[in-house]
């Protein structure tokens, strides 16, 4: 699935009030290419426009076995061991994490921008990412009749639609959300307040009436990119 991978984690992070833009600053400048130096690929990383102490970041894997590789190289590394007490005192809680997979022959995810340089100022809009709680594993030909049908007529359609990965956590030390069956799609969107939240009422309404086994109102974020963030 193009330079996203095949695997990718949708991070949420919670942080100490008044810490989110020294967290952006160390995250930008120390956390991009030295992951994707060790076979990961950094696909964006976002301010929550709802929640002003919430981080939300997207990182990708060819496979399974490519992400505990990749995690190990870096958490077991040096710039991780330099940094980590500074990026660690900015969190109270980097738990909630989505092991997720693309939705196979259904997903045109396409190619990444370039990312932004150092100091560089490049245009973005919003994104929009909805979650979707549902009470079984997906049934991928199910979603292809409906949702992902749905979803195509939208204005505007997804860039990218996940599913839950089943694999098991092969890196324990970074805990996910274990169990769960998830739909997950990612807009891009204009930061115009109104048709945003219009965007976001629209993808409510698609997912309650597509997907039969959904589990309460979906979770939907508005994401604003750091400066460096590649997805944009």
């Amino acid at each position: 699935m193009g330079e996203w991978g095949q695997v990718v984690e949708l991070r949420q992070y919670t942080l100490v009030p008044g810490q989110r833009e020294i967290l952006i600053d160390l995250f930008d400048r120390e956390f991009v290419e030295t992951q994707e130096a060790v076979g990961m690929q950094v696909i964006g990383q976002f301010r929550d426009v709802d929640r002003p102490d919430r981080f939300v970041w997207f990182r990708g894997f060819s496979d399974m076995a490519s992400r505990h590789a990749g995690l190990e190289a870096f958490y077991g590394g040096p710039v991780w061991r330099a940094h980590a007490g500074e990026a660690n005192a900015t969190m109270i809680d980097s738990d909630d994490v989505l092991l997720l997979r693309p939705v196979a022959q259904t997903t045109e995810l396409g190619a990444l921008p370039p990312r932004p340089g150092p100091g560089e100022r490049r245009p973005a809009a919003w994104l929009a990412v909805t979650i979707c709680s549902v009470d079984s594993s997906a049934d991928v030909a199910g979603l292809e009749r409906g949702l992902l049908r749905a979803l195509a007529a939208m204005t505007p359609p997804p860039l990218a639609t996940f599913v839950e990965e089943p694999s098991e956590n092969t890196f324990p030390a970074l805990p996910v959300r274990a169990g769960e069956n998830v739909v997950v799609w990612i807009q891009r969107i204009s930061g115009d307040t109104e048709t945003a939240a219009a965007t976001l009422r629209a993808s409510a309404d698609v997912a309650e009436a597509s997907l039969p086994n959904l589990v309460g109102a979906p979770t939907q974020l508005r994401l604003e990119p750091t400066p460096r963030s590649r997805l944009r």
